[in-house]
């Protein structure tokens, strides 16, 4: 999604920081919100629901990045695929979930977000995870930290076992042998699904669980949360499901895994469970 003025700008790009992108989204989240859009409910062609809400933050976020950055094009969930490809092909792109954690916010449960990332050749640089249920802010600037409401958010070290961790994981999206293993001999003392990917990895960011698994995310659902994680101290990255191998972004839209764990040793512990070889 190109601003109309300015789509085949070749400006040089300019510095963006958190802060001031964190005003912006939560000042067109709260103006959205507010009006009366929320319970029309329609169906994507994939089968998951879709607001007029999604559609209204796209538009307005779209709108007020266009003020102030006219160069640099917005990849949204809500587009379609073509347009998603063109946008990722560019060297710079927003990368925004409306409203993440769609099927919460029509069933009135309290865990939707805001997710909004700034990709800059292939790395996520600059993001915002706004949660308006709880006025709660995360945001983060790669190599110099992430914040909660302005606060500095950083993990400490604890040196955990899996045996004292909360973990969240999405288990429909996993393939059935490790849902089977995961339920019948879990390694961690509690387990959450939460249904908002952003947010999740928000919540790990301020120490609320320590472990994570997710089958399928796309570049929208991980691309903020992600950051802010890895800037407050936390270890993860999106997988390959099959080798545990850590991938980058990559410029395709295909879902992928995701692991993460408050630190590296733990990281490390987790993945070792996960793929050991069963007991015969």
């Amino acid at each position: 999604m190109m601003c109309a003025m300015n789509s085949n700008a070749t400006s040089p790009l300019p510095e963006i920081d958190s802060n001031l992108l964190q005003t912006l989204v939560v000042d067109v989240a709260l103006a959205v919100l507010a009006g009366d859009e929320k319970c029309q409910v329609s169906h994507k062609s994939d089968g998951s629901w879709v607001t007029q809400v999604d559609i209204a933050l796209q538009k307005e976020l779209h709108a007020v990045l266009c003020r102030h950055w006219p160069d640099i094009p917005l990849l949204g969930e809500e587009m379609d695929l073509p347009n998603q490809r063109r946008v990722m092909s560019s060297e710079a792109f927003w990368c925004l979930d409306p409203l993440d954690g769609t099927t919460n916010f029509v069933s009135g449960i309290p865990f939707f977000a805001i997710s909004l990332a700034l990709v800059r050749n292939g790395e996520v640089v600059c993001a915002v995870v706004y949660d308006p249920s709880h006025r709660e802010c995360f945001r983060a600037d790669i190599g110099r930290g992430a914040w909660l409401n302005d606060q500095p958010l950083t993990l400490p070290f604890q040196g955990s076992e899996l045996a004292q961790c909360v973990a969240l994981v999405d288990f429909k999206r996993l393939p059935r042998h490790l849902v089977e293993r995961i339920a019948e001999r879990s390694p961690y003392r509690s387990q959450r699904s939460l249904g908002s990917v952003a947010l999740e990895w928000c919540w790990l960011a301020a120490g609320r669980a320590q472990l994570y698994l997710h089958g399928a995310q796309r570049i929208w659902d991980y691309a903020a949360g992600l950051l802010i994680f890895k800037e407050s101290g936390g270890c993860g990255c999106i997988m390959d499901l099959v080798s545990g191998d850590c991938l980058g972004i990559d410029r395709e839209i295909e879902a992928r895994a995701a692991i993460g764990a408050s630190e590296q040793a733990l990281l490390q512990q987790w993945k070792d469970w996960l793929y050991a070889a069963d007991p015969d």
